[in-house]
């Protein structure tokens, strides 16, 4: 509840203050409380100077300097504080000056002085204050009796969505549910100021560390506030919008207490999240499934552009990436995040692309590009898959691929559709051994003939060259720390072991799949 300073000034522990100036403003409100204990103003600003706060100080740190005493009191006034309560605790304390008192008129900010303040201190009237802020003496009578007595109406209501809706329009705030992979399944909207993808966004950014008392998310002026619920022993996220700040997270925590009991009174089941069983069971290979959610889940087969898996996405500035191409209308996406580790589907975001020069491959390409900037980021991706069959046969692709991959690219970051077919056929050519694997071992076999140290080189150059660089002689002098000129003479060298030009279009596809094999045989090691 919304708590003043007049508020504040009728409790016990104010009952000896004097209010000797700023009068004018004692209906500042008052949310949090702190005890000013600075030595400078700098100090001062920093630990004290927070919007709406009652500071409570004796100036220990500045006892003897009025003026400097004077400077911190406009400076705090100046960050917002509801106001500065000074206390005296006997004759020998500090003793509020006219400067002071002067300051703080000109300032508006209410000055209290704590007269004869000995017995509680500081910590009863923190006490006092917080309770009121907390609870208040409206909290029982007002919020709760009347979000239960909507909730636990079932004459009056058929269902807990029905009764949730009359109780939010009633006290004025609203409520979205979300599943364990952020997707809304229950959804009370009473005053739209901002979209609940928004709120989502935002709200997901700390909601891997809540705690028991609702955590506050500001969202262009809008109060949210997270925590975690249990139904039906699966975790959900629920959030509540407090629409015009009526409330404070005491009360909200209270609100969702009471709004998860009555689910369980009235046996409430969430529906189920369409969109995460309908990733799922692409990822897991059921199409089938798959089929059978597309319309539940809103999606449209047509509209898939790709699937992807991630390492190292999920933090606030992957969050800001895939949120600017949803918010430009160029993807929209469905994830499943897993620990470090994240499932996607990149679908279309309603923006046409036609006659320009963005088509939907290239977009996704962009997003992958700038997810990658990240330290410690992978990406492995289908893109450009062919409906349901396409996503489902993209996501076994990866899944059978993406542990070996990185051994034999360990340069790159994102891997396409182009790497994870070649590290799949190398995989089904070292499981079926025979002389399929010999015919292309034997390609190799020239550098191993002599076994010297010359040879080894030559084939690592070869390595490098084909497998990391594209084939591009300065980025093979880079990856391997020697001049482009050793690069382009043990390139001619090769050349002349294997008789022929490594880089003819009937040379080379043998000679990836070859160099791809042996470094897949040190990775399985």
């Amino acid at each position: 509840m919304k708590v003043t300073v007049r508020d504040c000034l009728q409790l016990e522990s104010f009952r000896q203050c004097i209010v000797v100036a700023g009068e004018r403003s004692l209906d500042n409100r008052v949310k949090t409380v702190s005890v000013l204990d600075a030595a400078t103003i700098e100090d001062a600003k920093n630990f004290n100077g927070n919007p709406e706060e009652l500071v409570l100080t004796s100036f220990s740190g500045m006892r003897d300097n009025r003026s400097l005493q004077c400077e911190t009191l406009r400076v705090l006034a100046k960050s917002g504080i509801a106001a500065l309560a000074v206390f005296q605790k006997g004759n020998n304390d500090v003793q509020v000056s006219k400067e002071l008192i002067n300051a703080a008129d000109e300032a508006g900010l209410p000055l209290l002085i704590m007269v004869d303040s000995q017995k509680g201190g500081y910590s009863r009237l923190i006490t006092e204050v917080m309770d009121q802020i907390l609870y208040g003496s409206n909290f029982k009578n007002s919020l709760i009796n009347n979000t239960v007595f909507h909730l636990l109406n079932f004459e009056k209501h058929s269902s807990f969505q029905q009764a949730l809706r009359e109780a939010a329009v009633n006290n004025d705030f609203q409520v979205v549910l979300l599943s364990e992979d952020f997707n809304p399944v229950l959804t009370i909207e009473t005053l739209q100021r901002t979209t609940v993808d928004e709120a989502i966004v935002r709200g997901k950014q700390i909601a891997l560390n809540l705690s028991e008392v609702y955590s506050l998310v500001e969202i262009d002026g809008v109060l949210t506030y997270w925590g975690l619920v249990t139904i039906s022993g699966e975790k959900h996220y629920l959030f509540i919008v407090d629409n015009e700040d009526n409330y404070s997270s005491g009360e909200i925590t209270k609100l969702a207490e009471i709004i998860e009991l009555a689910m369980g009174m009235w046996k409430y089941t969430p529906e189920r999240d369409a969109k995460a069983e309908f990733a799922k069971a692409l990822i897991r290979g059921n199409k089938s499934l798959a089929y059978s959610l597309k319309e539940e889940a809103g999606v449209k087969p047509n509209e898939i552009i790709s699937v992807f898996h991630a390492k190292g996405i999920e933090t606030p500035e992957g969050e800001a990436v895939l949120n600017s191409f949803r918010e430009e209308g160029l993807l929209s996406y469905i994830r499943i995040a897993e620990g470090d580790e994240t499932f996607g589907i990149l679908l279309h975001g309603g923006k046409s692309l036609q006659n320009s020069e963005q088509n939907e491959k290239a977009v996704c390409t962009q997003l992958f590009d700038k997810l990658k900037a990240q330290e410690g980021v992978r990406i492995f991706h289908v893109t450009g898959v062919d409906g349901i069959e396409g996503a489902g046969d993209g996501f076994r692709l990866i899944n059978e691929t993406w542990s070996f991959v990185e051994g034999i690219f360990p340069y790159k970051r994102v891997f396409s559709k182009y790497e994870l077919v070649l590290v799949s056929n190398c995989i089904s050519i070292q499981v079926q051994g025979g002389n399929l694997k010999t015919n292309y071992m034997e390609l190799l076999e020239p550098f191993s003939a002599e076994g010297d140290n010359k040879s080894r080189q030559l084939l690592e150059t070869l390595e490098t060259f084909v497998l990391d660089a594209g084939m591009n002689s300065s980025k093979t002098s880079e990856f391997m720390g020697i001049h482009t000129n050793t690069v382009q003479y043990r390139l001619k060298k090769i050349n002349e072991v294997l008789g022929a030009e490594i880089t003819g279009n009937r040379v080379i596809p043998g000679l990836t799949v070859a160099l791809a094999l042996k470094r897949l045989e040190r990775v399985a090691k």
